[in-house]
């Protein structure tokens, strides 16, 4: 591990119209079940208790037009930590920007990424030295 660890990954993030038809399409393809489900937002993991793909509705979601970067792929990182507000600080200081909406970042490159309070299943973030 290099320096010290500010946060976990929990899920990676699809942006989609309908995250329950691209949720069935992964729990299939990937042999995983559906771990959480509400209106807007569909998890497949091993378990209630791992991290795995999330599906979040984007009702305006336009698909990718790969390779032609006309429409960008859409996908973004949830990062758990232990303490959003405390984390916040140390990701600029790595060179994130800070993004409308709270624990919302990018990354040096743009990427979008969130930091999330560490799910009470999860074990607390271990930082080296």
């Amino acid at each position: 591990m290099i320096g010290n660890m500010i946060g976990r990954m929990h899920h990676v993030v699809l942006d989609c119209p309908d995250p329950d038809a691209l949720a069935a399409f992964y729990s299939a393809l990937l042999g995983l079940p559906v771990t959480y489900r509400d209106d807007d937002w569909v998890v497949v993991a091993a378990s209630d208790t791992t991290s795995g793909l999330a599906f979040q509705r984007a009702p305006r979601n336009q698909r990718p037009t790969w390779p032609d970067p006309a429409i960008p792929q859409q996908v973004h990182l949830d990062i758990m930590v232990d303490d959003v507000a405390a984390a916040g600080p140390r990701v600029l200081a790595l060179g994130a920007a800070k993004l409308d909406g709270p624990g919302v970042y990018a990354d040096p490159a743009g990427h979008p990424f969130c930091l999330i309070r560490r799910p009470g299943w999860a074990p607390p973030i271990a930082e080296s030295s």
